[in-house]
Order: structure tokens, then sequence, then C-alpha cells
């Protein structure tokens, strides 16, 4: 059974994609290279990562903060997981903030973990991708996309490319000079160049998305 590393050679990872693709290349360079990610190497829990992207959703970092911290000094621990989760109820969520979807999401969550449908870190480490994917988005609130960024934050897996993602999108419209940001499929064939550094290509593009937004804030993904 294969054994995923969590991280990779990023310096591999640029020199592979400035060689690959010119135009991302030039951005490269411009940009500078883009350095480990100090979370690869950190254990986490799965559950508690899941269960924190699911509060963050459609809220602003702060207003996020405030509820988890809420919640947490409810159920007295900074861990969110079932036997956590279980010490406060559905009116306890609502008093701390959060919305009658996301009380139902955690919940789905918490007994998810309890049946064992949640792959522990060390069960991930033997499992693709696609694997994690389709053992994590059955899970209400948990889409692909949040799914995608543990993959990229948290396991450091080399070859992820959200296509979904507005910033990926807007970052490939730019390095390609287009007059619209290209389709999800259409992102995807593009990325096929990218492979088996995708991950490393989508850093960049959210920085050329982010330096062409600027002064904006760039937007903070679900497990940064």
């Amino acid at each position: 059974m294969p054994r995923y590393a969590r991280g990779f050679d990023t310096g591999a990872a640029f020199a592979y994609l400035e060689k690959r693709d010119r135009k991302l290349g030039a951005w490269m360079r411009r940009l500078g290279p883009i350095a480990p990610d100090p979370r690869w190497r950190k254990p986490f829990d799965p559950v508690d990562a899941l269960a924190r992207a699911i509060m963050y959703q459609q809220l602003s970092g702060k207003a996020a903060s405030t509820i988890v911290g809420r919640i947490e000094a409810a159920i007295g621990s900074d861990r969110f997981h079932c036997d956590t989760l279980a010490r406060i109820d559905d009116a306890g969520l609502r008093a701390c903030g959060v919305s009658g979807n996301k009380a139902l999401a955690l919940r789905d969550l918490a007994r998810r973990e309890q049946a064992g449908e949640i792959p522990t870190l060390r069960r991930m480490s033997t499992m693709d991708e696609d694997a994690i994917v389709a053992a994590l988005v059955p899970i209400r609130g948990i889409g692909r996309w949040t799914v995608e960024m543990m993959l990229m934050f948290r396991l450091g897996r080399p070859d992820v490319l959200p296509v979904d993602d507005l910033g990926i999108r807007k970052g490939a419209q730019l390095v390609d000079k287009l007059g619209d940001m290209p389709a999800p499929k259409v992102l995807a064939g593009r990325g096929e160049r990218w492979g088996p550094y995708r991950t490393y290509a989508s850093l960049y593009l959210w920085r050329i998305a982010d330096q062409a937004s600027a002064p904006k804030t760039p937007v903070k993904r679900s497990q940064e």
C-alpha cells in the first residue's frame, strides 16, 4: 500500500513549472519562489479541521473566529470532535452564533466520526486525493473545494488544482491574457501541463489574482 508524504520539494516544483509553462514561468520569476508551508509538517485532527472549515464558510475571518471562540469556551476545549461537540446542544450553538444549517453540519460530522466514517490522519497517508475527496464530501456542508484546501494546505499534496475556485480561474485568465475567466473544465485541461505540481501552480495563480486585485485584502482560504 503506497504512503503519501506530506509536502513536496518546492524548489523542484519551481524549476519544473518555470520550464514547462513559459507564460506562468514569467509570473513565477516576477513573484519569486514560494516556500514550503510549515503546516505540512504539523499534525492535525481532520475532524477538528473540517468543523472549523464549516464554521468559516460564508463569514468573514473575524466573525467566524469570534463564533469559534464562543464554542470553545462553551465546550471547554479547543478541539472539535464528537465528544466535545456533545457537550453543547443546538440551543447553545445558536447562542454562540451558529446558524441552523451549520449546526446540522456539525452534528452530521460528529455522527460520521462516531461511525468511523472520517479517515484519520494516519489513514489519509495511504489514500490518494480522489479517495479522500470521496470519503469527505458526503459530510453535510463539506464540498470538494473544502477538501481540496485540506489536501493543499494541511496534507501538502503536490498535484491539486481547485478548478472551481474563482481566484484560481482569475489567475489563469491573467496568465493567458484571456477576455474571461476560463470555465472549470477548460482550466482542468489547461492544468494538465502543470502536473505533477498543480498545487504549486495554484499557489501562484492565487498570488497573481491577489496582486491584480490589490489593495484589497487577499481571500482567506478555509485551511489557512
